[in-house]
């Protein structure tokens, strides 16, 4: 979450994560809860969007930046959130293969979608 929020706002990870400690504490959760990331993804100007569920097993992170090869996004699985700027996936690890649930969005960079693909 801390690496995904620092990308997308153009912070450092020490502000990136104060800034979730801080809306957690104000909130009495987690820093790492979902409902914190997610108060504090809209407090930064970002949307969210549910990943449209007609291919639920085959729609990837990977598939998600070839078709967005623009634009600024978080993308949530499970248990894992992931930074998608102008099709470039940036996290620690290799998650090309994850399938996302949610995409953040800010207004006009709405994630393109193409529902015969997917």
């Amino acid at each position: 979450m801390v690496r995904a929020l620092a990308k997308v706002t153009n912070t450092d990870w020490e502000t990136a994560y104060i800034r979730l400690v801080m809306n957690g504490f104000a909130m009495g959760l987690m820093p790492n809860n979902s409902a914190t990331f997610s108060a504090t993804m809209r407090k930064n100007g970002f949307y969210r969007k549910a990943i449209p569920n007609t291919c639920p097993d085959c729609y990837t992170v990977a598939d998600f930046a070839e078709d967005n090869p623009e634009g600024t996004y978080v993308l949530a699985s499970n248990n894992h959130v992931v930074a998608v700027v102008d099709g470039d996936i940036y996290d620690m690890y290799d998650s090309s293969s994850v399938i996302p649930l949610f995409v953040w969005y800010r207004e006009g960079d709405e994630p393109m979608e193409d529902e015969d693909e997917l």
